[in-house]
């Protein structure tokens, strides 16, 4: 079951029998809540839950640097998946071993880059440009015409709400918003095959565990002794929930049920929903281009999920 997935063919029937395998409690119950719920909206709850912990995270650069935020973040996380999923090391096969440390690498440079770029640029930018990767793979993946028209309808109001022709985009933020680009690309990919290898979130549990071992050493020179004061403690595990834990686990059971193109182009509404938070909690203010080209992405992302849904 580790090997055979498909991210181009793949249908939700393809494994019908990993969603409903008896696990042990409370996957479970994870499961038969979240399978009651269309794999689409699964996939929006997970945007808006990251990028709202993204806005609370820059917060905490000031004292704590964006690696000793992404260290926080994904630390608390791994210590809440592995008490609610608590996955078995043991026995594991050799396919499994390398999807789970490979899932883990992508999740802390991801991680990492993104919260880096957006020290040097603002929110909604640096989104916006880290949404080549999962738009690249999409079209690259499409085997049907209407997929590539919302894909290209995606671009348009992408273009249009990267105001890079305005200047002051910082050079090396950019860069690291794109290279955290191609990580979600990749981590797209990896976290279906994740998702195939293991029941419930048990891969993931792993994977935010080996990720925070590698980010650890980063993290703890960029953030020092503050990152053990109680506010930044209190305020890493509510990063930690809203960026890592709900929307992991959203998606990767949205992913169990959306081909990876599919669910590659549904994420073209992240710029959209990062521009709103980055209006709503840190008060950067959006125009008429930016309203007109957060509809586009809508449109987009609403016209692929109906050709989902449809077949």
């Amino acid at each position: 079951m580790t090997s055979s997935f498909d991210p181009i063919n793949a249908k939700s029937t393809d494994i019908t029998s990993t969603i409903n395998e008896p696990i042990q409690q409370p996957g479970n119950r994870w499961q038969d809540l979240t399978h009651k719920v269309p794999a689409q909206f699964l996939a929006l709850l997970a945007i808006v839950s990251v990028q709202t912990g993204a806005a609370v995270g820059k917060g905490l650069f000031a004292a704590i640097g964006p690696l000793g935020t992404t260290f926080l973040r994904l630390g608390f996380a791994a210590v809440l998946l592995l008490i609610i999923w608590r996955p078995q090391v043991r026995g594991l096969t050799r396919t499994q071993y390398i999807n789970v440390l490979l899932f883990g690498l992508i999740l802390a440079t991801m991680n990492g880059a993104f919260y880096s770029a957006i020290h040097f640029i603002p929110l909604g930018i640096a989104v916006t440009l880290e949404f080549v990767g999962p738009l690249g793979l999409a079209l690259v993946q499409s085997r049907k015409v209407k997929d590539i028209i919302w894909a290209l309808l995606a671009v348009v109001g992408i273009l249009l709400l990267a105001p890079l022709g305005q200047g002051g985009v910082n050079i090396i933020g950019a860069g690291l918003a794109l290279l955290a680009g191609i990580l979600w690309a990749g981590y797209i990919l990896c976290s279906a095959r994740v998702g195939r290898s293991f029941s419930g979130g048990r891969g993931l549990a792993l994977a935010v565990a080996i990720a925070t071992i590698i980010i650890a050493p980063f993290g703890i020179l960029n953030g020092g002794v503050a990152l053990l004061t109680p506010r930044v403690l209190l305020t890493g595990v509510g990063i930690a929930i809203l960026s890592s834990l709900i929307p992991f686990s959203l998606e990767l059971e949205a992913l169990r049920r959306l081909p990876s193109r599919v669910f590659g182009v549904l994420m073209s509404i992240e710029p959209a929903v990062a521009t709103l938070i980055g209006f709503l909690v840190l008060h950067e203010a959006i125009g008429l281009r930016e309203i007109i080209a957060i509809a586009l992405i809508v449109t987009a992302s609403a016209g692929v999920s109906l050709a989902s849904s449809i077949g």
